[in-house]
């Protein structure tokens, strides 16, 4: 039952809950005045820069889904799915971000693609290159979805067993909403940070070649002779 929750909470997250790239940009542009136009300009941005808007992000996150977990943490188990979907939601509204702040975006096929790979980096699974390869484009990420969902659902069964009782299971609730957003957040931070600093690579040119020394002056002016 938490497998399928959390299955059908980060499909319908995705597909309802997800970020603006525009509006965010410009909230982003106008709250910490960015130097950019555009996304991609976000990878001209250096890392003492994002990693602090990526900080803020996952602070927030964290603490939404604790007051999120507290909340529904009073009906414990009765309560335990839906808070799955709510969860869900907040967890990729987070991971929207973080994408974007590093500057990559998520419309294409591909973008989409890499968003759900970090996904399930930040879940602590390693898809590897074969499981990639094996998938057809318009599959791959409800493969990802299925493999995330199966990676947590474990995981919330065994850290969650304390909602069995109601009421006192909120601050439990609470907590384990908040760690677990907050291990997201860190792990999908790093995914992003080596994304950025591989695209950072490619765009910055290479040093020009130094230029041979001049020949030293002697001193001694050469005179042509008549």
């Amino acid at each position: 039952m938490l497998q399928t929750s959390l299955r059908v909470g980060f499909r319908r997250a995705y597909e309802h809950v997800r970020v603006n790239p525009e509006t965010y940009l410009k909230q982003l542009k106008r709250t910490h005045r960015l130097p950019v136009d555009s996304w991609k300009d976000m990878l001209q941005i250096d890392e003492a820069t994002l990693n602090p808007l990526a900080a803020r992000v996952i602070s927030a996150s964290t603490k939404t889904a604790a007051l999120e977990g507290m909340g529904l943490g009073l009906g414990g188990m009765l309560t335990l799915l839906p808070d799955m979907g709510i969860l869900s939601a907040i967890t990729i509204r987070m991971l929207q971000k973080l994408s974007l702040i590093y500057g990559f975006e998520y419309a294409s096929e591909q973008e989409e693609t890499a968003l759900w790979l970090a996904a399930a980096s930040a879940a602590g699974l390693d898809l590897g290159r074969d499981f990639i390869e094996k998938q057809a484009i318009e599959r791959i990420v409800p493969r990802i979805i299925d493999r995330i969902a199966v990676k947590v659902g474990t995981e919330v069964a065994e850290k969650w067993s304390a909602r069995v009782i109601p009421v006192l299971s909120a601050g439990a609730g609470g907590t384990l909403n908040y760690y677990f957003v907050r291990s997201w957040g860190r792990r999908a931070q790093k995914h992003f940070i080596e994304r950025h600093r591989g695209a950072r690579t490619v765009l910055t040119p290479p040093p020009l070649p130094a230029l041979p020394a001049a020949p030293a002056h002697t001193g001694h002016s050469y005179r042509r002779p008549h």
